[in-house]
């Protein structure tokens, strides 16, 4: 569903197409992700400034977009569309985005930086 509220009209797109969306999004920001750790070449890199920091904070934010993606496309398609993947530990990406979202201040610098 996309709405517009300058025209004040609710648009609905196809399943397959809010997918694809999705997926695009999730390509977005998987390549932010790698834009953001090219300076960055260990887990201390993260601590030793504010712009360490801030790379910390938007990698973070793009593994929480990613992994709340992930949980729409399983709801979307009932959980089937995933399975079809098994090479790739869905669980884990979906579960990372809980664990930044719910436990911010506990996140490991190291942990981000081994995903």
């Amino acid at each position: 569903m996309l709405c517009v509220p300058e025209l004040n009209v609710t648009l609905f797109m196809s399943d397959k197409e809010l997918i694809l969306s999705i997926f695009k999004n999730i390509a977005w920001s998987l390549e932010q992700i790698m834009k953001r750790f090219q300076s960055i070449q260990s887990s201390e890199d993260f601590l030793k400034d504010d712009i360490g920091l801030e790379k910390l904070d938007s990698i973070c934010m793009q593994l929480i977009n990613t992994g709340e993606a992930l949980k729409e496309i399983d709801k979307l398609t009932g959980g089937s569309l995933l399975l079809n993947y098994p090479a790739i530990d869905w669980e884990k990406a979906k579960g990372l985005r809980d664990i930044i979202t719910h436990h911010y201040f506990d996140i490991d610098a190291e942990t981000v930086f081994v995903v």
